[in-house]
């Protein structure tokens, strides 16, 4: 096997173990097992299990941005595509496998002194809004500080969204976020 496709083997592993169980119950040890390698394998891609979560979020979050992005790109101009965000979290709640966001299950779980993961974590956080405000732009006809508020409105409603959809084992909370969003454009 390529180093480049061990190395996505291990992600992929990871990712799935960190998603399903966190990051704190997740073991080197099971990480291996179930990517069927050698420790010395592992430890030749990743010094630490650091590295791995933080290869775990920029995986998680570039199939993420890619997605919603086409997504939302896809559905007729206007409010539609800044609906779609929410749209795409319906279909993500609905997955077997949904456990909330990424991000904020690993940020829960690490230490506050851990700027690594943390600083991963606020990338990846601000690569959303950035998105959120290029839909804002290209579909609303606003003010440079309307097009800014109007994009942290419609991200904390998504975020909230998505935390308590996890919490309440339901999409009331998408489906509500969806609606002041609709009210607000």
């Amino acid at each position: 096997m390529k180093t480049s496709d061990t190395r996505q083997k291990i992600v992929n592993t990871a990712s799935n173990l960190f998603y399903k169980n966190g990051y704190n119950l997740t073991g080197i040890n099971e990480i291996i097992s179930e990517a069927g390698i050698a420790k010395a394998t592992l430890y030749s891609h990743f010094k630490s299990k650091e590295d791995i979560c933080i290869a775990y979020l920029q995986n998680m979050n570039e199939t993420f941005l890619n997605d919603i992005e086409a997504f939302c790109r896809s559905k007729k101009k206007g409010k539609n595509q800044l609906l779609g965000i929410f749209d795409f979290l319906q279909s993500f709640f609905k997955e077997d496998d949904f456990n909330g966001c990424w991000c904020i299950r690993t940020v829960s779980e690490i230490p506050r002194e851990n700027e690594n993961i943390l600083s991963e974590i606020q990338k990846q956080k601000r690569r959303f809004l950035d998105l959120i405000k290029s839909l804002v732009q290209d579909n609303l006809q606003l003010s440079a500080a309307k097009t800014e508020s109007c994009s942290k409105h419609i991200y904390l409603m998504y975020e909230s969204a998505v935390a308590e959809s996890h919490l309440h084992k339901s999409d009331w909370p998408i489906k509500s976020a969806k609606n002041l969003i609709k009210e607000i454009l």
